[in-house]
């Protein structure tokens, strides 16, 4: 036997343990999935790929020690493995796939090898136990939602050796403290645990357990999308007069936040800027000229918001363009 094929042993619950014999080269897609009973399995070093979804929803699977064979961990592989507290990922694998560890919420930490070059998108997504994780100088590509929702996760370094953070991959990480880049990365860089591009003109990610006051650095132009979604302990953030745009969800579900001062410099507002900021009850914004916003921006938040704008401009944002949905809320700066 050289292959298990797919769906080979799925859903057998009956099956507690299994040795895979030392001539499978690869274990195919979904050829243990829902194999929930079982709670150990023996790969030998002659498996080179670990297939999509393999052992997903394996929940009695506890450990897994893969072989110096296995160069590629699939899509999924073992998603939903809820029991799974500790992998061995060995120097061999270059590719960690997609949802590979999609919420494993029992897995504490994890060392990436230094043979690893890409986390696939949602890699660990909601893996809400783990507390650490090492994420080495190999390492180019951290996809998105590689780590959306991993709780537990207190901070993160990114090597120099990465040039792309996709989309969300820290993002409801209640509990991070920092994100820290690596001198010498020459497309990303940090100060004091904030996340930004290499210019340090865009703000990409805040971390989620961020607590209090924040000043945004003077020279930052963008706000980028989601970067203080969810930062639920932000209080007040001072924003610079260098800020030209706020993107989509860029303060949505800080329910800390009580007041926001606009600078003149800020011309567009992107979607669901401030999404269900529950606590916003003072929105004040310095430029004259009504910025470009776009729907929702202030969906969910309290009813008894007031925007406050420059009295000789009320009017204007009153009727302008889906700033005029708030004029109900709009009043002159100083009454």
């Amino acid at each position: 036997v050289t292959t298990m094929e797919e769906w080979a042993f799925a859903g057998c619950n009956c099956l507690t343990s299994f040795t895979i014999p030392n001539s499978v080269t690869s274990i195919e897609e979904s050829a243990f999935s829902l194999c929930k009973g079982l709670t150990s399995v023996t790969i030998p070093n002659s498996v080179t790929t670990i297939g999509k979804s393999a052992f997903a929803n394996c929940n009695g699977l506890t450990s897994v020690t893969l072989p110096n064979s296995v160069t590629k961990i699939g899509e999924e592989a073992f998603k939903f493995c809820t029991g799974l507290t500790s992998v061995t990922i060995p120097n061999s694998v270059s590719t960690i796939g997609e949802a590979a560890f999609y919420h494993c919420t029992g897995l504490t930490s994890v060392t990436i090898p230094n043979s690893v070059s890409t986390i696939g998108k949602a890699a660990f997504a909601y893996c809400k136990g783990l507390t650490s994780v090492t994420i080495p100088n190999s390492v180019t590509t951290i996809g998105e939602e590689a780590f959306f929702d991993c709780t537990g996760l207190t901070n993160v370094t990114i090597p120099n050796s990465v040039t792309e953070i996709g989309k969300h991959a820290f993002e409801y990480c209640e509990n991070l403290k920092s994100i820290n880049v690596a001198k010498g990365n020459s497309h990303y860089c940090s100060e004091n645990g904030v996340l930004f591009d290499i210019t340090k003109k865009r703000l990409i990610q805040c971390p989620g357990g961020i607590k209090g006051n924040y000043a945004i650095p003077d020279g930052v132009t963008t706000i980028g999308e989601w970067a203080f979604g969810v930062c639920t302990g932000l209080t007040s953030v001072t924003i610079p007069n260098s800020v030209t745009t706020i993107g989509e969800a860029a303060f949505a579900y800080c329910t800390g936040l009580t007041s926001v001062t606009l600078p003149n410099s800020v011309t567009a507002i992107d979607e669901a800027a401030f999404f269900d900021c529950t606590g916003l009850t003072i929105l004040t914004i310095e430029k004259a000229t009504p910025p470009e916003i776009y729907a929702h921006i202030l969906s969910g938040v309290a009813k008894n918001t007031t925007i406050y704008v420059p009295a000789e401009s009320v009017e204007k944002y009153k009727a302008a363009e889906v700033w005029s949905e708030y004029a109900d809320k709009i009043k002159a700066k100083g009454k």
